[in-house]
């Protein structure tokens, strides 16, 4: 039996999704919740990796077990047995041809940026931040220049296994709502820091520091050192996982207008 998932979890005391010795990753802390209601050792594949101190309000993944429960008891069975920072939302049986990753249509990163002169205390850790003043529509105006099918070595971590840099961004909008920024980002796939490497790029522009342009000549040029430094992952959310309609996962419409504070 094939069980799907969608699961929260709030990333700063994690290093990142994928199992590592030390157990100290969401991967980990999930199997061991699972494995409590399987009452058997469970293996979990997601649709995304997220990196040490990275969110998610959609992270979607699937495991598979011998034993049968209800979809309910999954959920509150695996909740029981997970830290208060990381959830299972809900649960479904599904075929045994779905896979989290591989199934997927597209992947959403929401990046939340408090841009105020003091460094935000309450959201400490929920927020990236920048103390100079923004240009919003700056920064919206380079973002045009990423959608599509492009190569994105510009953007790419030094440590980035992907076997491609050529990846099509769906959408790419950056708006303000008073003293929070929020960077919305869709596309087929992520590279390692893609995101986090945007958003540098993007508040290089925002402070006037560089052109809208500059973001298109990132992207011709291919060439890492040349752009920004990686952001903060305290701001950066992995938010909703698209799927074809005949899967009939749960809709993601709570996470529309999300950000913290």
């Amino acid at each position: 039996m094939r069980i799907a998932l969608g699961i929260e979890y709030d990333g700063a005391g994690f290093h990142g999704w994928q199992s590592q010795p030390h157990g100290n990753t969401v991967q980990d802390v999930l199997e061991r919740a699972l494995a409590e209601v399987a009452g058997e050792s469970v293996r979990v594949t997601c649709a995304g990796r997220t990196d040490a101190g990275v969110h998610a309000i959609g992270q979607v993944a699937h495991f598979d077990s011998d034993v049968e429960r209800l979809d309910n008891a999954w959920v509150r069975g695996t909740n029981a047995h997970l830290p208060e920072t990381v959830a299972v939302r809900w649960a479904q049986s599904v075929a045994g041809e779905f896979h989290a990753r591989f199934a997927a249509l597209s992947r959403s990163y929401r990046y939340v940026l408090c841009n105020q002169a003091v460094r935000p205390a309450l959201n400490h850790g929920r927020v990236g931040w920048c103390h100079r003043p923004l240009d919003a529509t700056r920064m919206q105006q380079a973002a045009r220049l990423l959608l599509g099918e492009q190569d994105f070595s510009a953007f790419r971590s030094a440590e980035c296994q992907a076997k491609s840099p050529l990846k099509t961004v769906y959408q790419a909008e950056v708006v303000r709502r008073g003293e929070i920024v929020l960077f919305d980002f869709r596309a087929s796939a992520f590279l390692h820091h893609m995101v986090r490497n945007i958003v540098g790029a993007l508040v290089a522009v925002g402070t006037g520091t560089r052109a809208p342009d500059w973001v298109g000549e990132l992207i011709t040029d291919r060439d890492r050192t040349l752009a920004a430094p990686t952001f903060s992952p305290a701001g950066l959310y992995f938010s909703r996982v698209e799927y074809a309609p005949h899967w009939r996962l749960p809709a993601a419409e709570h996470l529309v207008g999300f950000f913290p504070g």
